[in-house]
C-alpha cells in the first residue's frame, strides 16, 4: 500500500520531487529512472481502471488516451507555473514587511494562471464530449476528482513526515563595545 501511496504520488506530480532539496541539489539519474517507471506504471492501471469503471470500447479508451496525454501536457507547465507563483507568494508573506503591490501581482497571476487551467480542462472535456457519453464523462471526472484528492491527501501526508527545518530569522546587529 506504501508503494502504491508513492507510486500515486510520483505519477500526479512529477515536479514533486524537485521541491525536496537534497544535498547535491540534482535528482541522481536511478532515481529519476525510477519514477519514469512508476509513472508508467500507475499510467497502465489507471488507465485499465478507467476502461472498467467506465465500460469503454477499444476505440474509446485509445481516444480518451490519446486526449489525456495531450491535455497532461498543457497542465504541466501551467501547474509549474502555479507552484512558482505560491513559492513567491508565501515567500513575500513570510517577509518581515510584505511587498504590498508585490502580493496583489502574485495573487493576479494566481487567479489568471488558475483560469488558464480550468480553460484546459474545459477544453479536455469539451473533446470528450465526441466519443464518452454524458454518464461516461461524468463517472470519469469523478474518478479523477477521487484521484486527485487521493494523491492531495498522500501530498500533504508526506509533508507532515518531512522534518520541519527550522526558519531563520536574521539576528539584530549587535554594535561592539567603545
Amino acid at each position: 500500500m506504501k508503494r502504491l501511496a508513492w507510486i500515486l504520488v510520483l505519477a500526479v506530480t512529477p515536479a514533486l520531487g524537485a521541491q525536496v532539496p537534497d544535498d547535491s541539489g540534482a535528482t541522481p539519474p536511478a532515481d529519476q529512472a525510477e519514477a519514469r517507471q512508476l509513472r508508467k506504471e500507475i499510467r497502465q492501471r489507471w488507465t485499465e481502471h478507467v476502461r472498467t469503471t467506465l465500460g469503454l470500447s477499444d476505440a474509446q479508451a485509445a481516444k480518451l488516451d490519446g486526449t489525456e496525454q495531450r491535455f497532461e501536457e498543457q497542465r504541466q507547465p501551467i501547474r509549474a507555473r502555479q507552484r512558482q507563483i505560491n513559492q513567491a507568494l508565501n515567500a513575500e508573506l513570510t517577509a518581515p514587511t510584505p511587498n504590498e503591490d508585490r502580493v496583489k501581482q502574485l495573487m493576479s497571476e494566481r487567479q489568471q494562471n488558475q483560469g488558464k487551467l480550468q480553460q484546459v480542462n474545459r477544453d479536455e472535456d469539451r473533446e470528450m464530449q465526441g466519443y464518452l457519453t454524458p454518464v461516461q464523462r461524468a463517472r470519469y471526472q469523478e474518478e479523477r476528482r477521487r484521484f486527485q484528492e487521493r494523491v492531495a491527501e498522500l501530498v500533504r501526508h508526506r509533508r507532515e513526515q518531512r522534518p520541519r527545518l527550522p526558519v531563520q530569522r536574521p539576528r539584530p546587529r549587535r554594535r561592539p563595545p567603545r
